[in-house]
């Protein structure tokens, strides 16, 4: 079984490298893709237009006068070395923009993931196992319209009424001021609400629907049809049988939760000017600034195949079979 299990990890591993290769070949030439120059937003288009050489100058300070494939290649060496290059628009090393920005993403994201799935898993479960009860209708049909609303609309809602009208939060931005220690804390959370909460509520609404039609799929098996001809209790049925085989689903979507939390949150990051990678991914995009791009999609790359890696050791942890595939 160890043998089974070495194979499986190594042959996913596997296909993950390849993978990753990919999308670095792919980070590279999407956003050179791009129309426009990043200079224009550096010069001006004054100065862009007026003085030339000043322009193949930064170009061939930046190594953007090479060819594409020279540059392909001293972009794969660059990383090799743990270089992410210089960002164009920031001034600064592309690692320390990225590591700046996205401590603040994280800090909105990990709670809303972690609450959405939460919430998600335990309304989906009792809904499911209630399955057509006024419970289940009301519950679903109101994840459902949470759903089908866009995120940003969401966040720009909450902003007209909790914000502007109630003033119970702020407008946005991260912090009022230079307070610190306890009230630094109390005011960055303070910020931090209706984002967080529009994030839950977003999360928890598709974990809801998945995790309820997870467990209404579940209760048609023969196995739970057998569970409930020796006599087993309801509970005994829902924790012990029901809930183990439905989570095979809700196991992928919190991996790619994770894996997509760098840029997932962009646009309501904007709707609540809130400093992180959706912001920081925006402007790089108006600014062309390949450099930031590149480090920000090779970061959610990571961050999704890393994700993907350990939902598929979730699934073979959960459901053997999973192992035996060829």
């Amino acid at each position: 079984m160890v043998k089974v299990a070495i194979q499986y990890i190594t042959r996913k591993f596997c296909r993950y490298i390849l993978s990753f290769f990919i999308i670095i070949t792919l980070n590279f030439f999407i956003p050179r893709l791009m129309p426009g120059d990043p200079f224009i937003n550096i010069l001006g288009e004054e100065f862009y237009y007026a003085d030339p050489e000043l322009v193949e100058g930064l170009k061939a300070k930046y190594g953007l006068n090479k060819p594409l494939h020279e540059q392909y290649i001293a972009y794969l060496i660059n990383l090799a070395h743990c270089n992410w290059g210089y960002s164009f628009h920031y001034m600064q090393p592309v690692f320390d923009v990225i590591a700046l920005r996205l401590k603040w993403t994280l800090l909105l994201l990990m709670p809303s993931i972690v609450l959405g799935t939460i919430i998600g898993m335990i309304a989906g479960s009792i809904a499911g196992w209630r399955n057509k009860s006024k419970l289940d209708i009301g519950v679903t049909s109101t994840f459902l319209l949470i759903y089908s609303m866009p995120h940003y609309w969401l966040a720009m809602l909450f902003v007209l009424i909790f914000a502007f009208h109630l003033n119970l939060f702020p407008l946005g931005g991260i912090c009022s001021g230079e307070s610190e220690g306890l009230e630094g804390l109390i005011d960055i959370l303070w910020h931090m609400g209706l984002p967080v909460l529009v994030l839950t509520l977003f999360n928890a609404s598709y974990k809801h629907l998945i995790m309820r039609n997870s467990v209404v799929q579940v209760l048609e098996e023969d196995f739970i049809v057998t569970a409930r001809a020796k006599g087993l209790k309801d509970r005994a049925i829902l924790f012990k049988h029901v809930l183990k085989n439905a989570l095979l689903p809700l196991v992928t979507i919190v991996a790619l939760d994770f894996g997509f939390m760098v840029s997932g949150t962009l646009l309501v990051e904007i709707v609540f000017s809130w400093n992180g990678m959706g912001t920081l991914i925006y402007d790089a995009v108006i600014a062309r600034d390949y450099p930031i791009l590149q480090g920000c999609f090779l970061i959610t790359a990571v961050c999704v195949l890393v994700a993907n890696f350990l939902a598929d050791i979730g699934y073979a942890i959960l459901d053997p079979r999973v192992r035996g595939e060829r």
